[in-house]
């Protein structure tokens, strides 16, 4: 795991060193271990390391392949690298780390079969030095970020934002985009390729692009999982199974001390139970919070015991985690809304302190259906085969005489209905707030179903848009909570044939306690049915008590009492009645204020005044 900046021109006009260097430097914590600059006819490569495979200075980067072509920065890990070298026959390797694979494959490959064939996650940079064309790659889930920024100048790209938007080329012209600011409002977050700024972005995930010389650029998916189902698709318990374990054998290489995190849910007890039976000596991580109402920590306990597992339970009080809320916002240098990111923070921070990798049980959610709200759109989902008026007056009635109470009828779509679930500001309060009408651009490709669906369609349509939403809100915060913490965290749920081998699964959802029903039925083989947590808690904090309390002064100061961030472009009196009627107790909309207090936040830490 690492942080990399590099530049690209288009002419032959690179920053001045000493700014690139301060550049590569805001990434450090995500590579403590070294930093190393190298710089070719129109390009500059920066790479800071986090060791995990090859200590030695040979796994070092930049790098270049061994004909000298190809010259690599990358962050991440290829888990399938020792299957490569058997396949392609590759030999006189100069370390024994996966990214002295990756550039034997370029030379004998080259770049696209190069990233088809590799199995883990990544955001990688290559430089091919013979046709001077540059390529950025993204893993197939989105577990790694890739920023870059295009303009007439060249490229910027790196792995934080920051490093891309202060960058000397961008800097001075930076221009907001309201549409993704109000894109963020709503859902917390940057999705992938836009950011706020015009001329930056991200990198798809399974994306590969490249760009020419002279500015043009290409795209090509690698591998984009669908919305359908395949038609010969089964349920085979077997087969999850076996895909799981390889990963999770896959995945504990390291020459660097690894341990698995271990709550009370069915996800990260499968990852280390796996892990368990592979290495003896794995140790389970758990971080109790003094919230009954979302501790698991006394199952974790009890899971760890049942599968005879060294075990590190670390105790955090609220003011704990109070007092760390201002230092979690500096490892976001994009604005991010998910306030669980605090409790993320804290956990990756302890784990730091005893280990530099981790697993982790991410992904499990997204892949099999494990979300209440996923339910819930199904169990109401025939609301909508009726037209608009006919629901609505159906719904007066039977709320009235109380055979249902809901005002689902009264959404505009399906489509809406799926997306209200994500959504944290109300519609009507972005609708009022951006008066240009800037439509969410997320929504256009995430939230789009087809007319004619039937129940297995739209549990299939859900897993997908959760797999390209929401879980990436989860890699964002897992990702750059760990990294400010120098920590990496693995996640085999997110092995490519895991990924591919749950796609293949698929088992009606007839009441809640179906959700994840297969992954539930593979704990049972290792963990008794009798003695495991049959609901779901989360990994929160009390967002409302705090802001209205311990975090009371700081939101009135940031928000009430400042002008926010881009506020030609919204209105932002708007939103500070929303957040003057929350202090005041007129609603509870938490995540909504936090979305705003956390925009400014990161405006007041990351913008030069």
């Amino acid at each position: 795991m690492c942080g990399f900046l590099g530049e690209y021109s288009f002419g032959n006009n690179l920053s001045l060193s000493e700014n690139f260097t301060h550049l590569l430097s805001l990434s450090k914590h995500r590579g403590p271990d070294s930093t190393k600059i190298e710089t070719g006819e129109n390009y500059r490569l920066g790479f800071n390391r986090l060791a995990l495979l090859d200590l030695t200075s040979a796994g070092e980067q930049p790098k270049r392949s061994p004909s000298k072509r190809y010259h690599l920065i990358y962050n991440g890990e290829v888990y399938n690298y020792r299957e490569l070298i058997v396949q392609y026959g590759l030999h006189n390797l100069a370390s024994t780390s996966d990214t002295e694979v990756i550039l034997h494959l370029l030379d004998k490959i080259g770049v696209l079969e190069t990233v088809q064939k590799l199995n883990g996650m990544f955001a990688i940079a290559i430089v091919d030095t013979k046709e001077n064309e540059l390529y950025l790659t993204r893993d197939f889930a989105g577990i790694k970020p890739l920023f870059y920024g295009i303009n007439d100048l060249g490229v910027v790209f790196a792995s934080q934002f920051d490093q891309v938007f202060k960058h000397t080329w961008f800097a001075d012209k930076l221009k907001l985009r309201p549409e993704i600011i109000r894109e963020y409002f709503a859902f917390g977050y940057m999705q992938a390729p836009n950011t706020v700024y015009e001329n930056i972005f991200q990198i798809n995930p399974g994306e590969l692009l490249k760009v020419a010389r002279d500015g043009k650029t290409s795209r090509k998916t690698i591998l984009h999982f669908p919305k359908e189902l395949p038609s010969n698709n089964h349920y085979n318990l077997s087969n999850c199974k076996k895909a799981l374990q390889t990963a999770v054998k896959l995945q504990l290489n390291s020459d660097r001390p690894l341990a698995s995190f271990l709550s009370g849910g069915v996800d990260s007890t499968l990852v280390t139970g796996y892990a368990k039976e592979i290495k003896e000596d794995i140790e389970g991580f758990t971080l109790n919070v003094n919230y009954e109402w979302l501790n698991e920590s006394k199952f974790a306990k009890s899971y760890a015991r049942h599968l005879n597992l060294n075990h590190t339970m670390v105790e955090v009080d609220e003011n704990e985690l109070l007092s760390i809320v201002e230092e979690h916002l500096d490892a976001f240098s994009e604005p991010f809304g998910d306030y669980s990111s605090i409790p993320t923070y804290m956990v990756t921070k302890k784990a730091a302190q005893y280990h530099t990798a981790m697993l982790s049980g991410d992904g499990g959610d997204e892949l099999f259906w494990g979300y209440p709200r996923m339910y819930d759109v199904l169990k109401k989902a025939w609301w909508f085969k009726l037209p608009l008026f006919l629901r609505k007056n159906l719904a007066r009635v039977t709320n009235r005489f109380g055979i249902t109470n809901t005002f689902v009828p009264f959404t505009k779509s399906l489509e809406q209905f799926c997306m209200d679930k994500h959504i944290k500001l109300p519609s009507e309060i972005l609708d009022s707030l951006f008066k240009t009408g800037y439509s969410v651009e997320m929504s256009s490709n995430l939230y789009r179903l087809d007319k004619k669906y039937n129940k297995r369609q739209l549990q299939q349509f859900l897993r997908w848009n959760e797999f390209y939403g929401h879980m990436q809100r989860v890699l964002i915060k897992v990702d750059r909570t760990s990294m400010k913490n120098s920590l990496e965290v693995r996640v085999p749920f997110l092995d490519k044939d895991v990924i591919e081998e749950s796609w293949k699964t698929y088992f009606p959802i007839k009441d809640k306690s179906d959700l994840k029903k297969p992954l539930k039925n593979l704990m049972y083989q290792i963990i008794p049915k009798n003695v495991t947590m049959q609901k779901k808690k989360g990994f929160s904090v009390p967002i409302v008590l705090w802001l209205r309390n311990q975090l009371k002064p700081d939101l009135i100061k940031t928000v009430l009492d400042s002008q926010l961030y881009g506020n030609e472009h919204f209105d932002q009196a708007i939103l500070k009645e929303f957040v003057h009627s929350f202090l005041e107790g007129k609603h509870n909309n938490g995540w909504g204020v936090w979305h705003i207090y956390v925009w400014q936040k990161w405006a007041n830490k990351f913008i030069p005044k």
